[in-house]
């Protein structure tokens, strides 16, 4: 894996390189009749197979930065991007190119010391997890440390070497690589998009920052009936390592195999975290990729797993944000369009066509909390409903959506489509009064539900 910036923007630069070569020689192919009628009449001439297969590899073995940036595009709505994209995207997400065993022991040697393994009574070299900043091992502690935390099982979770180094480097070549192909649509805001992201991939890289967002979430929870969140060694743990509790639990994919109850358990309480991170905890992890959970068959509760994405919000926005929600909840039209535009989603000369859009997947996305009773994420259209407005506003939009809520909306994103996945059946509005009612505002007031 390329470690130096120098050494990666020789990868990003040959990218390029081969990308426009592909491009020549499919437009070749194309002038000569040699390609297909669909890539002749629809797709780019830098989508061609070829390229993204070059694609795939290179990002695969770059991670990082273009993964990051990748997870950011796909929230906003994949069905928005090519089918070519969304399998890049797919793809580099699917594949584990894991750091060599050498690379590992000089990290490891640089960020704990020489004699880091004597911290370990054993300690796997092959990781069992990737992703895109970082890969997991699995370790056991020493016999000194596992009487001090009673715990001897851990993950460890170290970062890829030249990451956090190459951060800003990486968006640019990314930048330029995405405005030369033309592969994303209008409305995207990619500039804002890549400004969001860098100052993301800055947290995320942060293992200390990480490490502190992990004790604080394992505070605030530490009551709570369902969530349980791991426990640090923090003498093993360092800017680019984290050292954690392993956490018995089944991959929430598999969730889906669950009987209705079991289900229905799951997205409740997915579905009451997202609220209470928002507007009790004010603070929240807005990673929603199925692998951050598990969930224990035996106990019944979620595991909670990376807090490198964890953030607080400003209080002002929350405000805004949450008398946004309670409109939709109304079904208030004239208020969604005032706190939207106080939020900064609309700057008030859109066309008409764009604030319509804008409106209705506000009120779309504010159902699940304006139904009364059980809301049923497997028989609703809300994601379909929200996906035909989407078109409207990135092509009539005026300004970018407010930098929060590219985060936010990841997480409640991901949240939705968690519960739809299941066909989880949440009592969404009795659950959003209940911790709504709580909140207090800038000027001391609260919500008064009747």
């Amino acid at each position: 894996m390329p470690s130096t910036r120098v050494s990666r923007l020789f990868h990003y630069g040959s990218l390029a390189v081969g990308l426009g070569f592909g491009a020549l020689g499919e437009a070749t192919k194309r002038w000569s009749g040699l390609g297909s009628e669909t890539s002749s009449t629809q797709k780019s001439v830098f989508l061609s197979k070829a390229n993204i297969d070059r694609v795939v590899s290179k990002l695969s073995k770059m991670r990082g930065a273009a993964l990051k940036l990748g997870q950011m595009l796909s929230i906003q709505d994949s069905k928005n991007l090519s089918p070519e994209i969304s399998e890049v995207l797919q793809r580099v997400q699917n594949l584990a190119n894991y750091v060599p065993l050498a690379q590992v022991e000089k990290t490891m040697r640089r960020e704990l010391g020489l004699q880091w393994r004597e911290g370990f009574e054993e300690f796997s070299d092959t990781p069992f997890a990737a992703a895109s900043i970082g890969q997991v091992h699995e370790a056991q502690l020493n016999a000194q440390k596992k009487m001090e935390l009673g715990f001897g099982r851990v993950a460890v979770k170290m970062q890829y070497p030249g990451v956090a180094d190459s951060i800003d480097s990486d968006l640019n070549n990314m930048q330029s690589l995405l405005m030369m192909s033309k592969l994303l649509p209008r409305g995207m805001y990619l500039d804002n998009t890549i400004r969001v992201a860098r100052k993301e991939l800055h947290w995320e890289c942060d293992y200390e920052r990480e490490a502190q967002s992990m004790e604080k979430f394992g505070q605030l929870l530490a009551n709570d009936p369902v969530f349980v969140v791991p426990r640090l060694v923090s003498d093993l743990s360092s800017k680019m390592v984290l050292t954690a509790e392993f956490m018995e639990g089944t991959a929430m994919k598999k969730a889906e195999e669950y009987s209705q109850e079991v289900r229905d358990h799951i997205g409740t309480h997915i579905m009451r975290l997202c609220l209470q991170e928002l507007f009790e905890f004010e603070f929240m992890q807005t990673d929603p990729n199925w692998a951050n959970f598990l969930y224990n068959t035996a106990t019944r509760k979620i595991v909670l797993l990376d807090f490198g994405a964890s953030r607080s919000f400003d209080k002002a926005f929350l405000d805004k944000y949450l008398l946004t929600l309670k409109a939709a909840m109304d079904n208030d039209r004239e208020a969604c369009r005032h706190w939207s535009t106080e939020l900064g989603f609309l700057t008030g000369y859109e066309a008409d066509i764009m604030t319509k859009a804008h409106i209705d997947s506000v009120l779309e996305l504010g159902k699940p909390f304006a139904t009364s009773g059980i809301y049923d994420f497997g028989n609703q259209d809300v994601s379909k409903n929200v996906r035909s407005a989407i078109p409207v506003m990135l092509r009539h939009r005026l300004t970018p959506p407010p930098d929060e809520t590219y985060s936010l909306h990841r997480k409640l994103s991901g949240a939705f489509l968690l519960c739809i996945r299941l066909h989880a059946r949440v009592p969404c509005q009795d659950m959003f009064k209940s911790i709504t009612a709580k909140y207090t505002f800038s000027d001391g007031s609260q919500i008064k539900y009747i």
